[in-house]
């Protein structure tokens, strides 16, 4: 089954150059190391999201409605998803006692780590949907069985952890070259004796990779669930990743209110699983419901906005049992 898509060759040039340049600036930006002020997280935030709201306007104007909305659901779910990944990156930049001033730089590698895993996985994805529709039934069956397990660690209030000399790329890192006690800036290696050393920036960047790695096998599959296109697939990831570095500043003292939030993304990779497979199922008996893409959205929405709420109310009991 052929994957069908939008994109034409030059709307995939025009997508990656606006990627890599849009990339490009943030490396300008975070030459000068800087701890980011809020007026300033703000600012890229709005512009971050003011992208793909009119990217989607241009898609749902120029190619229909279906695909506009698919493209906005898309969005949603990468960017609901993105906020998990990186309350992992607050914890691995506390785990590595990263300088404020060097966050930028590091949540920088982080997101081109993430899109880089994302391309491929979204490559070998349609690869799969080519070869049959037994892929959506195999996509559906790792959202599950990811939801079950986000779920149960939410029930159980098991906590993200992170131990940066327990994880395999530092301890191989470490066996291949010595590391530096100190941060040297920006700089991933240096001269030391004589010899080259990695400095612990490479340490955190190696941490970062290896969750992207993590969190790719969960969103890629997730947006195949909300739109077959490959090219809508990628740049739903690609809009909800630019803006992460700059609202990982805005977020990072709401990051631990959100208590619910793994629930709530535990009942949206559920659903999004279930719908898989039984579109997949539907492929095979017409008689089965198709799950329509603005019903996605909906469900989405609602249970985002559910667990930001039950997130404050409890936060607002907890504080007034403590102050009584």
């Amino acid at each position: 089954m052929p994957t069908e898509s939008i994109a034409s060759p030059q709307l995939w040039a025009v997508t990656i150059a606006v990627l890599l340049g849009l990339l490009a600036l943030d490396f300008v930006l975070t030459r000068k190391p800087h701890d980011v002020p809020m007026r300033e997280a703000v600012s890229w935030s709005v512009f971050y999201l003011a992208l793909p709201a009119v990217f989607g306007v241009y898609v749902w104007l120029a190619h229909g409605s279906e695909p506009g909305v698919e493209f906005f659901t898309g969005y949603v779910v990468e960017k609901s998803l993105s906020v998990d990944n990186l309350f992992v990156f607050m914890l691995l930049l506390s785990a590595f006692a990263v300088p404020a001033k060097l966050t930028q730089r590091v949540l920088l590698y982080g997101i081109i780590g993430a899109l880089v895993l994302r391309g491929i996985f979204i490559a070998a994805g349609a690869a799969l949907l080519s070869a049959g529709t037994w892929a959506f039934l195999l996509f559906g069956a790792v959202l599950i069985v990811t939801a079950i397990k986000v779920m149960r660690d939410a029930v159980k209030h098991n906590e993200h952890a992170v131990d940066p000399g327990n994880m395999r790329a530092t301890k191989l890192l470490r066996r291949l070259m010595p590391v530096t006690d100190e941060y040297h800036g920006t700089k991933l290696t240096i001269r030391q004796a004589g010899k080259r050393a990695l400095t612990p920036m490479a340490l955190v960047v190696a941490a970062v990779f290896l969750t992207d790695v993590v969190f790719a096998v969960d969103s890629v599959p997730a947006v195949y669930g909300v739109t077959s296109d490959p090219y809508l697939v990628f740049a739903t990831n690609a809009f909800a990743l630019l803006g992460l570095r700059a609202l990982y500043f805005v977020l990072r003292n709401a990051l631990s209110k959100l208590r619910h939030l793994n629930h709530g993304l535990a009942i949206i990779l559920a659903f999004i699983g279930a719908k898989l497979v039984l579109h997949w199922a539907h492929t095979v008996w017409s008689w089965v419901p198709d799950v329509p893409t603005p019903l996605s959205l909906i469900v989405i929405i609602v249970t985002l906005v559910a667990v930001t709420a039950t997130s404050l109310i409890a936060n607002r009991r907890e504080a007034l049992s403590q102050t009584n």
